[in-house]
């Protein structure tokens, strides 16, 4: 097997344009169990790449393959199958607020249950050991029944994270999760993150602002400026030269 069909993503000469501007163009690869973060201004492209892993957006040009799948080629159940496969952590959660926090964590299971036994769920939960299990982990099984949306900010987050653990996906993609949070609170979350990432054995791709906190979590560090891939570094490599004509604003 090629590089290609053993990654958990990897983008070949991908393409995005909306209209007459180019939102994202360049090539990335990413290994099973690896840590990505993605830095650059806003409007650098960060989200177009996450959202093309997904198929949320499509490409004008190249090759986006996940796990191995082209996606391109996917027919709508096996897209369906593919995103199953794929952890989503947004700024906004995407959390059910009306439910309780135990049937937001068992939303994990959906991509993989059909409709009909979704539904039930709602009402009678399946599977609750393993969302029990996952509560327990990231320190809110005590908060199993209560309503989700009356949780604080931080029992939110650790409700969606708990769901990523129920879902174990091969591949976690996520969107700026920490943008809203102060430092301490920033730094506990990509912390429990990281567990979550440990835990699954998943590959992660995250967006961030904050170089520092990309060093810190990420192997690799890729940064992204009016769309184009600036660098590709292992974390290491980093320095504050780098990250300051990344961030640079032209006169």
């Amino acid at each position: 097997m090629t590089g290609r069909d053993t990654a958990a993503a990897h983008l070949a000469n991908v393409e995005v344009r909306f209209g007459e501007r180019c939102a994202f163009a360049g090539s990335l690869t990413v290994a099973p169990g690896e840590r990505v973060a993605l830095i650059g201004p806003s409007g650098a492209g960060k989200s177009t790449l996450l959202r093309v892993c997904t198929a949320a957006v499509s490409p004008s040009a190249g090759t986006v393959r996940i796990a191995g799948k082209n996606l391109a080629e996917l027919s709508g159940r096996q897209l369906r199958a593919a995103r199953a496969g794929i952890g989503t952590v947004h700024q906004s959660l995407h959390l059910v607020e009306p439910l309780s926090a135990l049937q937001n964590v068992l939303a994990g299971n959906l991509g993989r249950w059909g409709s009909v036994r979704a539904l039930t769920s709602l009402a009678f939960p399946r599977e609750r050991e393993v969302a029990e299990s996952a509560m327990r982990e990231l320190g809110i099984a005590h908060l199993a029944s209560r309503r989700t949306g009356l949780l604080s900010g931080g029992e939110q987050q650790r409700v969606a994270l708990a769901r990523i653990l129920v879902q174990r996906p091969d591949l976690i993609l996520a969107d700026e999760p920490i943008a809203a949070l102060d430092p301490a609170r920033a730094r506990e979350v990509m912390a429990i993150l990281t567990r979550v990432v440990d835990s699954t054995g998943a590959a992660l791709i995250v967006s961030l602002h904050d170089p520092k906190v990309a060093t810190e979590c990420a192997d690799r560090v890729v940064g992204l400026r009016a769309g184009n891939i600036e660098f590709d570094l292992p974390a290491g490599d980093v320095d504050a030269e780098r990250t300051r004509a990344l961030y640079r604003i032209d006169a």
